[in-house]
């Protein structure tokens, strides 16, 4: 991972019961440009461990005096969400990972269909701030449960109007994914950010009406699922791990002292990509085909089986 950037808390703002706002400034200098999409690994030093975790930035990309991330409390939290909604204040000092993007615009769309489920608004915030400022042509469609999950719902409604369409779960309301493809110019591409189930409707539904795989657009940051405790064999060391059930194999090496490039941390950019030579893998990831499993592993996310020892070529 690059080079930490020191921020304070400047700012927080509780959204609804489940979703908190955080913004942050650096404590030297600027904090660094970013582009609408982009996200950054916030550090938490939970008890017991120290997690990384990846939250969308919301603000403007012009302004880069303030960065702000907007966080769900998660039922199953594994300590990350529980950490900044509980401990978090205003005032207090975190380390932050430089902005990456794995969740671009495309530049030669000619128009936009921005599909959100949940907490999964925040990447299209800045969306919305650079596609106003563009000019450009797109459409907002937003799941929620009011109350709950509608961060944000009242201030689009009235900033976009038309282009806002949302759908309460709580008054009985479904989004149609079907009609998303209906009537759409040439040049569309759809951009999808919430629940895997969400995710995978739509890329069905994209194939099916004839969409090529470049006009989709997706991002899902999902925390690793824990599972049984395995043990890790390092070939190139000799070194051996023991990967309790509610950690991942990324945290385990990142504690033993070895670094695994990453960005996403949930089994959808690659960068993590590690080779294995023998063992028992379970599969996680979103990233790699069946013929690249046969011989890599997504260590922020996939996990060795119970049975013998994960022997990684590192």
């Amino acid at each position: 991972m690059s080079a930490l950037i020191e921020v304070q808390v400047t700012d927080v703002r509780q959204l609804t019961p489940v979703v908190r706002e955080f913004s942050f400034r650096a404590i030297d200098g600027t904090l660094p440009g970013f582009s609408c999409g982009s996200h950054v690994q916030v550090i938490l030093p939970t008890e017991g461990r120290t997690l990384r975790n990846a939250y969308s930035l919301l603000g403007d990309p012009r302004d880069t005096g303030v960065y702000r991330i907007a966080v769900r409390l998660q039922e199953a939290s594994r300590g990350g969400s529980r950490y900044l909604h509980e401990q978090v204040r205003v005032g207090d000092r975190l380390h932050i990972g430089a902005p990456s993007n794995l969740f671009a615009l495309h530049s030669q769309a000619r128009h936009h269909i921005l599909v959100a489920g949940g907490i999964g608004i925040t990447p299209f915030m800045a969306y919305l701030a650079e596609l106003g400022a563009q000019g450009a042509s797109f459409e907002l469609h937003y799941a929620y449960r009011s109350g709950l999950t509608d961060a944000y719902a009242g201030e689009l409604r009235e900033r976009l109007g038309e282009r806002f369409h949302g759908y309460d779960a709580a008054a009985g309301q479904r989004l149609d994914c079907t009609s998303l493809f209906a009537g759409k110019p040439l040049g569309s591409h759809l951009y999808v950010c919430g629940p895997q189930r969400l995710l995978d409707e739509l890329k069905t539904l994209a194939g099916a009406h004839g969409w090529s795989a470049g006009r989709l657009h997706w991002e899902a940051f999902a925390a690793p699922e824990p599972g049984q405790p395995f043990t890790v064999e390092l070939a190139r060391s000799g070194q051996r791990l023991q990967v309790p059930g509610d950690h991942s194999l990324l945290e385990a090496l990142e504690a033993a002292g070895v670094e695994v490039p990453n960005l996403c941390r949930g089994g959808v950019c690659g960068q993590c990509t590690t080779r294995y030579l023998s063992g028992e893998v379970e599969h996680r990831d979103h990233y790699l085909d069946e013929q690249q499993r046969g011989e890599a592993l997504m260590p922020c996310v996939s996990r060795g089986g119970c049975r013998g020892t994960l022997l990684l070529d590192l």
